[in-house]
């Protein structure tokens, strides 16, 4: 009979409970990849924070559309800028939804993205502060300017997670 110490195996680790099992783990990426649609993504701070510039933009673009005009120039470039920033967050939107982004591995996604908002929230801002200063107390053209920087305050918060994403992710994983 000896006495020394022996090694008993079992399915459980001592760092935590077990997984699940390896064919539920390939089932449950394979049921993953088969959905069209990334529902996960609609409830993310980002999905949610997409939503919200592009309503800021709509209600911003309607609100100076459907006012009275006294400047012509300042308040179609108003409507152009935001138009087109509320094109291009949607372009991402559903890049995001429908996975795109995986497939499409020769764009840098989250630099395009990041690019987009450095660029579109700079044009939005001058919009925005043009509109406000042409809008001679018109409430639909205050109002206009006023959801346009909303948006602004939103694209910046982007620009802050894409940069985030984008340029320090990558440079921790550098030195990793």
């Amino acid at each position: 009979m000896s006495h020394g110490a022996r090694v008993i195996r079992t399915g459980v680790s001592s760092a935590g409970p077990a997984g699940p099992p390896p064919h539920a783990t390939a089932f449950s990426a394979a049921d993953s990849e088969a959905q069209l649609i990334d529902g996960a993504y609609f409830r993310s701070c980002a999905g949610m924070l997409k939503v919200a510039q592009m309503v800021s933009l709509l209600i911003g673009f309607l609100c100076v559309n459907n006012s009275a005009w006294t400047d012509y120039s300042a308040y179609s470039y108003f409507q152009i800028v935001t138009m087109c920033d509320l094109v291009m967050i949607l372009f991402f939107y559903l890049i995001h939804i429908f996975r795109v982004y995986r497939k499409l591995t020769c764009v840098s996604w989250p630099l395009a993205e990041f690019l987009h908002y450095l660029i579109g929230t700079i044009l939005l801002l001058i919009a925005s502060i043009v509109a406000a200063s042409r809008s001679y107390s018109f409430s639909g053209l205050v109002a206009g300017a006023t959801f346009g920087f909303i948006a602004t305050v939103l694209c910046v918060l982007s620009i802050w997670s894409s940069y985030k994403v984008s340029c320090v992710t990558q440079s921790t994983s550098e030195y990793s």
